[in-house]
């Protein structure tokens, strides 16, 4: 009764749309045709101590029983299936550890599979009825079963197939629940994936470098970086990786946020279209954690009330139905991991981050970037050094190329693109080697003063 309560709670406060409330996982519904599916086995003399005797797997029990959640492979719809495996000695049920009301109808059935008429495989067919008449009627035990024998080679084990009304009615209102749920859920994929690449369109012109018009290319490039440390969604950290929880990816939204408000990274956009834009993205992500709370809680309704059927009828349908339905996991399909990847790949590679152009050596930005025959790329600072010490191999993968380099191995568009898009940085990084060229020249007492015009 807690968790419904709960559960209804969470949908009524969390600010989902009215759309995704009337699609969540009816938990108060799915509990009371529980209680319909126990009244229904109950009725049959099947109570959960009866139910467990009988799934118990013992080769030395003559009976036995077993309970199977099949799907069509081409509607995946499941279909319930319990069968009673009966083992009859001149008319005499062996297994004297079950119930009075179990014996008594197992005994009809080993009766029946007894008749001239019959021999080895029974099915059990009732007439489906629906409402209170018909729960009264299963919990009475007071419904006719008609056996239809079908004739076999004469075996002492007797199958006999048990429909029953109530957890057909059960699995089909659950698995039309997690469809309507994934759904939904496909149809947001395909709204946050568009929004997405508008965004992109929309940061690509803000930030395309320009030496005539403003842009705000540093600024967002410092905005992704901090977004990439976040981690929101995803991790990639050795002692914190995989996918977030919805309460950890609201912590790690908070954080990015403040690191944002923090460096004024928001308030420093030279153009309006840039803080736009920005607006857009922190919506986009904070659609995407409502999704993943929704998923969540609607994982955890099912996670329960199958569980809860587990505890009612011994069934163990908790592994076997999301096992059935998705290999192993309910609502499998994670939006944030998609929409998570289209931004990596929309977004993210947008704009180079400098990150992917650091000298291996220095680890500083390849300024004046020579590659080797190898192809493998240093700043021109680096190469000459390793020159002068007489070295003859690549540093990363030992070919000897180093002494063949000369200024024909500068690459000049690598040059222009990084002086285009990381002009601070390749300032930086000049006026390092400039000092570092002094000190080489005029010794540890250099002191590097930039040039004046008089």
């Amino acid at each position: 009764m807690k968790f419904a309560h709960d559960f209804k709670a969470a949908l009524a406060t969390q600010d989902f749309p009215e759309e995704w409330i009337q699609r969540a996982i009816p938990y108060s519904q799915l509990k009371k045709c529980l209680k319909r599916v126990q009244r229904e086995l109950e009725g049959l003399g099947l109570d959960v101590a009866t139910l467990r005797t009988l799934l118990e797997k013992d080769s030395t029990s003559p009976i036995a029983m077993q309970y199977s959640l099949d799907a069509d492979s081409d509607s995946a719809i499941v279909h319930p299936k319990l069968t009673v495996m009966l083992h009859v000695e001149e008319g005499v049920l062996v297994d004297a550890s079950l119930s009075d009301a179990s014996k008594l109808f197992l005994k009809k059935l080993a009766t029946d599979i007894r008749r001239p008429s019959a021999a080895s495989a029974v099915e059990i067919e009732h007439e489906s009825t629906n409402g209170a008449a018909a729960d009264e009627k299963h919990a009475n035990g007071d419904e006719d079963l008609e056996l239809k024998l079908t004739p076999t080679n004469g075996s002492q084990r007797e199958v006999i197939e048990v429909p029953l009304v109530f957890d057909s009615e059960f699995f089909d209102l659950l698995q039309s629940d997690v469809q309507n749920i994934e759904a939904l859920q496909k149809q947001e994929l395909t709204n946050l994936t568009k929004d997405v690449i508008s965004l992109k369109d929309e940061v690509a012109q803000a930030s395309k470098p320009s030496r005539f018009s403003k842009n705000d290319l540093v600024r967002w490039r410092e905005i992704f970086e901090l977004y990439l440390d976040a981690g929101i969604f995803f991790a990639n950290l050795e002692q914190d990786h995989g996918a977030r929880t919805s309460a950890k990816a609201l912590k790690q939204l908070q954080w990015f946020q403040e690191q944002v408000d923090k460096r004024s990274l928001a308030k420093a956009f030279k153009l309006a279209e840039s803080r736009q834009a920005f607006s857009r993205f922190l919506e986009i992500n904070a659609s995407l954690l409502k999704n993943l709370q929704f998923q969540e809680l609607n994982s955890l309704a099912v996670s329960k009330i199958l569980k809860k059927f587990d505890k009612r009828t011994a069934l163990g349908v908790s592994k076997t139905f999301p096992n059935t339905i998705h290999k192993g996991k309910l609502l499998s399909g994670s939006i944030a991991k998609d929409v998570c990847s289209t931004m990596s790949q929309e977004l993210m590679t947008l704009l180079p981050q400098i990150n992917d152009y650091l000298c291996p050596v220095c680890f500083s930005l390849a300024y004046r970037p020579v590659r080797l025959d190898c192809q493998h790329v240093f700043c021109i600072r680096c190469i000459i050094k390793i020159q002068r010490r007489g070295e003859h191999h690549c540093p990363l993968c030992r070919a000897d190329v180093v002494m063949k380099a000369s200024a024909d191995n500068l690459d000049r568009p690598l040059e222009k693109y990084l002086r285009k898009y990381f002009p601070n940085e390749v300032k930086e990084k000049q006026r390092a080697n400039e000092i570092e060229r002094g000190i080489e020249d005029y010794g540890p007492s250099y002191k590097h003063q930039e040039c004046i015009i008089m």
